[in-house]
């Protein structure tokens, strides 16, 4: 009973934060990451930064993985839950002998279609990592992504057949191909680690 009301509550809450615009989190990460959480514990870090952009990527791509994770765990059928539960076994055990390896397959991809989600995140970067394209590896100064180069040099006004323009065509082909590949390792793990139950 109790864990189907907290299943009511929360997962309206992911759904909703799955919905929340990039843009807010990029502000969110700038206005109240930066200064409440990174620059007072993490000293020398400055305005843009890659631990708040990070921090925020993460948080938005929590509610997908979270529900693809929900969706996978209950596609599991019921009586194999039952059946552990019959024989003795605590719903710990449950959870993590039975319901987890049954579920492998649609958790692990959830996972890499998150990563594959945050690989291609542009506002957040853009707005909370700074735009300064500089190589750099500390995390505590602003970073320069592919995704907010994009948005730097496509500004609405790049002539064509420039180095600008086909830098872009290129940017946008390497974001393409990243996530392409990262999609067909996830189909390839779902379809080695699914397995099928008869109902």
């Amino acid at each position: 009973m109790l864990q189907e009301e907290q299943e009511k509550v929360i997962k309206p809450i992911m759904e909703i934060l799955a919905g929340v615009p990039t843009v807010v989190f990029g502000y969110f990460a700038l206005n109240w990451i930066t200064p409440n959480i990174v620059q007072r514990f993490i000293p020398g870090s400055g305005v843009f930064n890659a631990i708040s952009a990070g921090i925020a990527v993460g948080i938005m791509i929590i509610p997908t993985i979270a529900s693809i994770s929900d969706d996978a765990l209950n596609a599991v059928p019921k009586s194999l839950r039952m059946g552990s539960l019959a024989l003795g076994s605590t719903r710990r055990i449950t959870a993590l002998k039975i319901m987890l390896p049954a579920a492998l397959s649609g958790i692990i991809a959830s996972f890499i279609l998150g990563f594959s989600r945050a690989i291609g995140e542009t506002m957040i970067v853009t707005i909370a990592g700074g735009q300064y394209p500089e190589l750099n590896l500390d995390p505590r100064k602003a970073m320069y992504t592919i995704t907010s180069s994009i948005v730097n040099v496509s500004l609405g006004d790049t002539p064509h057949g420039t180095t600008a323009y086909n830098a872009l065509f290129a940017l946008g082909i390497t974001l393409f191909i990243m996530t392409f590949v990262l999609n067909i390792f996830s189909d390839y793990i779902a379809r080695k680690y699914r397995k099928e139950y008869e109902q």
